[in-house]
């Protein structure tokens, strides 16, 4: 009967074990609200230290400017406004942010990650073309849709993904997500562009590239 028990018990366990790690991103907070302050006098913590609940006040949870459109003049065609905790200290502990995404006509947010969150992106202005990639367990699948205003896409956490503008006018986006400080990896940027950088003889192989070709790359990104 023990054994039993016990062979029924090892799933139960195992399962909360899943779940726990699961809900380990941004954890949820133990009081009203966490107000984030940059005074760690020498402490360092995994998120933001709060400020005293007596001293935050209403522009602790608050940002102006989304209205104002992003300067695209720049390789790339677009421009990203974050807001985030560094943005609003409030975001502290909640677990959500928000940005704003410009593109140029014909533009793009360049294939990137978040690996501390997922996205939700809404179009209101322009036509895009968005997916991302999955992991290699799944064959490397994209999953890509052509978006017009209104429309709704999500990027799943950890994921590399993309926006492109394919239109001739502006385009306007706007996304959540699922972290107060999602972070971002541009994929080109980390690879030819680390700091030092990775040896070229690396990436030639890797990319199935000539080292030559390796070396511009790593001179047009590099720091």
């Amino acid at each position: 009967m023990r054994f039993l028990q016990a062979l029924i018990l090892i799933p139960i366990a195992i399962l909360a074990l899943v779940i726990s790690f699961a809900e380990a991103y941004d954890p949820s907070p133990l009081q009203d609200f966490c107000v984030a302050i940059d005074d760690l006098n020498g402490v360092f913590v995994n998120g933001r230290v709060c400020k005293d609940p007596m001293r935050v006040n209403a522009e602790d949870f608050f940002f102006s400017g989304l209205n104002v459109p992003g300067n695209t003049s720049n390789q790339v065609g677009s421009n990203v406004t974050t807001v985030n905790v560094d943005q609003i200290p409030g975001l502290n502990t909640m677990g959500i942010s928000l940005v704003r995404i410009d593109y140029a006509p014909h533009g793009q947010n360049p294939p990137h990650t978040h690996p501390r969150g997922s996205e939700i992106l809404v179009l209101i202005k322009g036509t895009l073309y968005v997916g991302f990639v999955s992991s290699n367990q799944d064959n490397n699948r994209l999953f890509a849709k052509v978006l017009h205003p209104g429309d709704v896409f999500v990027f799943p956490i950890g994921m590399i993904h993309f926006q492109v503008n394919i239109g001739k006018v502006p385009a306007v986006a706007f996304a959540g997500l699922s972290s107060q400080n999602a972070g971002v990896i541009t994929i080109a940027n980390a690879v030819f562009g680390s700091n030092p950088p990775i040896y070229p003889e690396v990436l030639a192989r890797a990319f199935q590239l000539d080292a030559n070709i390796v070396k511009e790359l790593q001179a047009k990104f590099g720091p």
